[in-house]
């Protein structure tokens, strides 16, 4: 692939499959313009409510935006919110093929109360509890009936308890055995768990809090560092994004930072989730680390503009993607 429209259709034969925690984000739109007389908050008149795909159940609809398909393998609980998240995939097309419903856990809600465009508070609603090994059994039965068809895939680790080390380990060398590259957004948890992983994505904040040192983002050399430290340490190789100091890569013995940019900045929620979404796609298609990072971090920065959880645009990222001459990076 030669040039950028050439690998954005090359996005469009692609199967993802997309492990881990699932979401449903409920939202609650309305104005403020007065202060309780009971508490010191602002009373919220809600005009509106909306409900989201959150979590790993995001990560697939950004893979989706970008004209792969995604399967989600996750678990949700039997109630209202799993009804109503199964009904967000629906409306999406989006297969259920690989979502276990259980009756021990409930389905994740990330409640956000926006007022006026401010994001006053958000409640969550979730357990934390590891996998039943029935849960488990049943979840590893719908990832070995569904991997044959995956040209990557993708963890999304939230800390809710569907992932664990021993999933892990199942999951990576089942995809070893099937030559599938493994891309992880990890959390605290299992952080040092991703062993053998074709490529981790850490956040700064998961960095310093997985490896138990300070870094700071705008040190290129404390940056290298800890990522050299963590690539040889997993056996995988490793990019970080770093906020406002942009994206960090060390892959395929390439060292390379990419800096941010500047955007008007409404809401960082989500932009995780786009940035694993588009490197998974580019590691599936095995495209150069410095073209990975620059068009990750490209995409994550464009969700950022948008209020709410939202996926990324693909005509956006491509149009962008020119004026940014990333073509040079192929």
């Amino acid at each position: 692939m030669n040039s950028l429209e050439e690998i954005f259709e090359a996005f469009n034969g692609l199967t993802v499959m997309v492990i881990g925690d699932v979401m449903l984000d409920s939202y609650i739109w309305g104005s403020a313009d007065r202060i309780s007389p009971e508490a010191p908050v602002p009373i919220v008149r809600v005009k509106k409510r909306d409900y989201r795909l959150g979590g790993a159940a995001n990560v697939a609809l950004n893979v989706q935006a970008l004209g792969a398909k995604p399967i989600l393998c996750a678990l949700i609980g039997d109630d209202d919110a799993g009804t109503k998240l199964l009904h967000c995939l629906d409306e999406q097309g989006m297969g259920k093929d690989g979502i276990v419903v259980s009756k021990n856990r409930p389905t994740t809600i990330k409640t956000r109360l926006i007022a006026s465009h401010q994001h006053v508070v958000r409640v969550d609603e979730e357990s934390e509890r590891e996998l039943m090994p029935e849960e488990e059994a049943q979840l590893m039965k719908q990832i070995n009936g569904l991997i044959g068809n995956c040209d990557a895939i993708i963890f999304e680790d939230y800390d809710k308890g569907v992932i664990h080390a021993g999933l892990i380990e199942k999951v990576v060398a089942l995809a070893r055995e099937n030559n599938i590259p493994t891309i992880v957004d990890p959390k605290k948890r299992n952080f040092l768990s991703y062993k053998d992983v074709t490529l981790f994505k850490p956040n700064l904040k998961e960095l310093r809090e997985g490896l138990k040192r300070d870094i700071d983002g705008s040190d290129r050399g404390q940056v290298a560092s800890a990522v050299a430290h963590l690539a040889q340490k997993l056996n995988a190789g490793v990019m970080v994004t770093l906020s406002e100091h942009g994206v960090y890569i060390d892959y395929q013995s390439v060292q390379k930072s990419y800096p941010a940019h500047k955007r008007e900045i409404a809401d960082v929620s989500g932009a995780g989730d786009t940035v694993v979404g588009i490197a998974g796609l580019c590691v599936a298609l095995g495209l150069k680390p410095g073209f990975i990072a620059a068009l990750s971090n490209l995409g994550g920065g464009l969700v950022c503009e948008h209020t709410g959880v939202v996926p990324i645009d693909k005509v956006g990222l491509l149009a962008e993607s020119k004026e940014m001459k990333f073509e040079e990076l192929i």
